[in-house]
């Protein structure tokens, strides 16, 4: 089933190999996508569906050195760069719209300003990326303790939103096929849903209601701006590795892909806990997702060839997200359809750096657009 193709919304993907978001803080000034980063999207166009990396929605909302926004005229255009190169090889790609609320620096922000968060809880011992040098990615990054944050007022809330709504706009703008909004990995919108995260007593806290308020609506006003079939959202339930915790995460998830199914969104993506000795998503868990969720579901976490056939064929997920490999092996839907050795990612590339481990993995086979 791997190798079939499926519809997600409106859009056809040629197989259901995705390539998940992951961030590489190689933007260049003005946090805009560069033509490094075209090609190396462009290399791996061969997914059924790409999730570009993280893409900030406002400066506030950057988390790490180098990564790209969409907020600005000129990463529009940096993005349009990268839209083209894939849709040239026929490929499909989301934008990941994210705004990282606890998780940043005061470096990274306008001004030195505090990171803002639904709460003024600390995240001990959670690490964010800051500029190594004023180099530019060449120079690499440091990995530094977030800085703490402020406590956000209900009207920052509601310009929060309209953010999200207008980096939205700007993603289709810059020829995106859709955006997936990230819920998962402890940044803003899962800090509101998690009761560990989100200690409010107003609208925004206190019940679980409550707590969904804030994804609620962000998704309704981006599905307003550039149609819900465009739409997909991106969860983490056991995931507590940057400090977001839900004590009660099977019931809250679950209540989340009801209200995601009434909105009538194109997909949920599940990042699935993979650091070792995580917790194991149970087989009754991701069921429940699927009763309570008629779109498409995406899971990603170190998934083989093997266990993404099997949650194909279990009905589980309709798409599984590769991510790692796809950082070494850019063609990687033709190594694993015929079962060919992958290259090995070098991890002290992954973030920030030259071309070197990012756009230099070789593929088993030319592609056949390069060989015409």
């Amino acid at each position: 089933m791997l190798f079939t193709q499926h519809t997600v919304g409106k859009i056809t993907l040629n197989n259901r190999i995705v390539m998940p978001p992951m961030t590489r803080s190689r933007a260049g000034e003005g946090d805009a996508a560069t033509d490094m980063m075209a090609e190396y999207y462009g290399q791996r166009a061969s997914a059924g569906l790409i999730i570009a990396e993280g893409t900030q929605i406002s400066r506030q909302g950057q988390g790490y050195a180098w990564t790209p926004g969409i907020y600005s005229p000129e990463q529009v255009a940096g993005w349009k760069k990268v839209t083209a190169a894939v849709h040239q090889k026929g490929g499909r790609i989301f934008a990941q719209l994210w705004h990282v609320g606890r998780l940043s620096h005061v470096s990274l922000q306008q001004d030195g300003a505090s990171p803002v968060a639904p709460s003024a809880i600390l995240a001990e011992g959670v690490k964010v990326a800051i500029p190594a040098t004023s180099k530019g990615p060449a120079g690499g990054v440091l990995m530094e303790q977030h800085s703490m944050p402020r406590e956000l007022t209900i009207p920052e809330i509601k310009v929060i939103v309209k953010e999200y709504a207008e980096a939205a706009r700007n993603a289709i703008a810059a020829g995106f096929d859709g955006i997936e909004l990230h819920g998962a990995n402890g940044y803003l919108i899962e800090q509101f849903i998690d009761s560990q995260t989100n200690h409010r007593t107003d609208e925004y806290g206190g019940s679980l209601e409550n707590r969904l308020r804030f994804l609620k609506e962000v998704v309704t006003a981006v599905a307003d701006a550039i149609g819900k079939e465009k739409v997909g959202v991106r969860q983490a339930p056991l995931t507590t590795l940057m400090g977001a915790q839900d004590d009660h995460p099977e019931e809250t998830y679950i209540a989340a892909a009801k209200m995601l199914n009434e909105i009538g969104v194109a997909y949920i993506h599940v990042a699935e806990a993979d650091w070792e000795e995580a917790p194991v998503m149970s087989a009754g868990f991701k069921e429940a997702y699927r009763s309570a969720f008629s779109g498409t579901m995406i899971y990603s976490g170190k998934y083989t060839k093997a266990r993404a056939e099997e949650a194909l064929q279990k009905g589980w997920a309709d798409l599984i997200g590769f991510g790692r490999p796809f950082i070494a092996n850019p063609d990687l839907p033709y190594r694993l359809q015929h079962d060919l050795p992958m290259n090995t990612p070098d991890r002290t590339t992954f973030f920030g750096g030259t071309e070197k481990g990012y756009i230099d993995y070789s593929f088993y086979q030319q592609p056949a657009s390069a060989q015409a």
